[in-house]
């Protein structure tokens, strides 16, 4: 397993304009979970059909990263029903996430599909990608954030506008957890009682969800650990 990445400071470095990482810190984790934002269709346990992205190929490269801040679940989803996760990048600590090198206009269909639109138009990611931070609109995930670059291109992930501490917090369903749990061995090979201890610590899932409880949800899981796949280049 490849050690988790940092990434790079902005600092005015120019970034390329036709591929970004696509930093999941949610459900995206879990590979085969993406591939429906991609190709479309609907995904098992889920409550929505995607109608995927207009390139539908598969990320060019996959990686472990480490970002600044933490994840918080609030809201609630339509998808899974309860809480939905979030990125405080303001907040202390580093969060897990895994960064797959998509298209600007693959990275552009997914926003879309992630606030409930159709796909089809490519997203200006030149203020994100040169400030660190772009709000699209007021929409839960319509806040593009850029924690810094990995070999030249913009790492970027979405979430709300506001802080984490201006909400009320809300614990996720057990179907969610599932695919974060799963996710988060994929990419990070992390042990379950590892992954269990961290999800179960974080805002919202904290006081309500037990290291246990969340172990147990993939303990029937047969999860390999998953290999980034860091040779290939767009």
């Amino acid at each position: 397993m490849s050690t988790p990445r940092r990434p790079e400071r902005l600092g005015g470095r120019p970034a390329t304009a036709h591929h970004v990482w696509y930093a999941a810190y949610g459900s995206n984790m879990h590979l085969q979970r993406l591939l429906y934002y991609l190709a479309g269709g609907r995904p098992p346990d889920g409550a929505r059909t995607y109608p995927g992205c207009r390139d539908p190929r598969r990320p060019g490269r996959m990686l472990p990263v480490v970002l600044p801040g933490r994840l918080y679940f609030a809201l609630e989803s339509g998808a899974w029903t309860g809480g939905m996760g979030f990125y405080d990048p303001g907040d202390p600590g580093e969060m897990p996430a895994r960064a797959y090198l998509l298209t600007a206009g693959q990275f552009s269909d997914l926003v879309a599909q992630e606030m409930y639109r159709m796909p089809g138009a490519d997203l200006d990611l030149a203020q994100v990608s040169a400030t660190g931070r772009a709000q699209l609109g007021p929409g839960r995930y319509e806040t593009l954030v850029c924690p810094g670059l990995l070999d030249g291109y913009p790492v970027l992930t979405f979430t709300a506008p506001w802080r984490s501490g201006e909400v009320e917090w809300r614990p996720p369903a057990a179907a969610y957890l599932r695919y974060l749990a799963s996710g988060l061995v994929e990419a990070h090979g992390w042990p379950v009682g590892r992954v269990a201890r961290y999800l179960s610590s974080r805002p919202g899932a904290a006081g309500c969800w037990r290291p246990e409880e969340v172990a147990a949800l993939i303990a029937d899981l047969d999860l390999p650990v998953g290999r980034p796949e860091g040779s290939r280049r767009p």
